[in-house]
């Protein structure tokens, strides 16, 4: 399969040569899928932009250390991770664009791709630009992120610094609900909850106020988050009584959501199905309801429940596929 050229839109309007994939994304489905469709001679082209404001290389590079991806047993750092994974895909020749897609237009076999600096015309296209985990609005936040902060209690909760200790969970939903009885397998858990009730379903609320080692505190927030190289306490206040107290924890779990990066989607929202929560809903895998746009990873409703790097580098690879076999078709 010829590889295509990019094009960038000249103002003399002279002839432009079309892409066979454009991957949108930086993060683990992205790569994979990069490397999937490279070594099938696909000659696929990245924009490894940051869409949306979150880090290039997606969530994953907020994790200090990753100890649950195959083939580390002495754990990776979550940038050192993503850093291979583009090393390993641009080893075979994938090319990278470092700019933000602002707009898709187009349609099968002609999408354009408007970036920040580019206009790209490509016959397929897969969006893997993850999602952003929802942080709370502290002191204290970015100085002790990866430093007793998280927003990913699969991801973070068995390192040492969480083991044997007291943790804390923000959130009242099911998500908040699951990492804390997750994490009850490395230390006491006091979840804390803005308003009076869980929103989480019943049989996870009742599995949470059934667990000796799980306190669910309701009407408080974090205001504050305390320590000296790591995290040892965070300021609580009610919201009822407004009396503050100080809690000592070792470790501090966002659980209140995630936001899909799919506001550059602006010009497909009729014609990419969305679910309510604003993420990509896929059929037959990876494929979009939009022919020749396939999704992959964090951003898909697909990947929701689990939200880890195998998983969407699993997505990735599975839509480099799928794209290899949707191109021969159109031929």
């Amino acid at each position: 399969m010829k590889e295509g050229n990019v094009f960038q839109q000249g103002i003399d309007g002279g002839s432009k040569e079309k892409e066979n994939l454009v991957i949108v994304g930086s993060g683990p489905a992205a790569w994979t899928a990069a490397l999937y469709a490279a070594r099938a001679e696909v000659g696929p082209l990245v924009f490894a932009g940051v869409n949306q404001g979150g880090p290039r290389g997606g969530q994953l590079t907020t994790t200090q250390t990753v100890e649950n991806y195959p083939g580390f047993p002495h754990g990776v750092g979550g940038s050192e991770l993503i850093q291979l994974m583009e090393q390993h895909a641009r080893v075979y020749e994938t090319r990278v664009l470092e700019e933000d897609v602002i707009d898709i237009t187009g349609d099968a076999g002609q999408f354009i791709i408007h970036g920040t600096k580019s206009r790209v015309e490509t016959r397929a296209i897969i969006l893997a630009t993850g999602a952003s985990a929802k942080r709370l609005d502290i002191e204290g936040d970015k100085e002790f992120w990866n430093r007793g902060i998280s927003a990913c209690a699969v991801c973070d909760g068995a390192l040492p610094i969480f083991r044997g200790k007291i943790l804390m969970v923000i959130g009242g939903g099911d998500s908040a609900c699951e990492e804390a009885l997750y994490l009850t397998k490395f230390g006491n858990i006091k979840l804390v909850l803005r308003g009076g009730k869980f929103r989480a379903s019943k049989i996870m609320q009742k599995r949470v106020l059934n667990n000796p080692k799980i306190d669910v505190t309701f009407f408080h927030v974090v205001e504050k988050a305390l320590g000296e190289e790591f995290l040892e306490k965070v300021l609580l206040k009610d919201v009822k009584t407004g009396q503050r107290r100080e809690e000592a924890v070792s470790g501090l779990f966002y659980a209140i959501g995630h936001n899909p990066n799919t506001e550059f989607l602006k010009s497909l929202k009729d014609r990419v199905e969305l679910n309510e929560s604003g993420y990509i809903v896929t059929q037959e895998s990876t494929h979009t309801s939009l022919d020749g746009c396939f999704a992959a990873g964090d951003v898909t409703s697909a990947n929701v429940p689990y939200r880890q790097a195998i998983t969407a580098a699993a997505m990735g690879c599975k839509a480099a596929l799928n794209v290899e076999r949707w191109l021969e078709e159109q031929s």
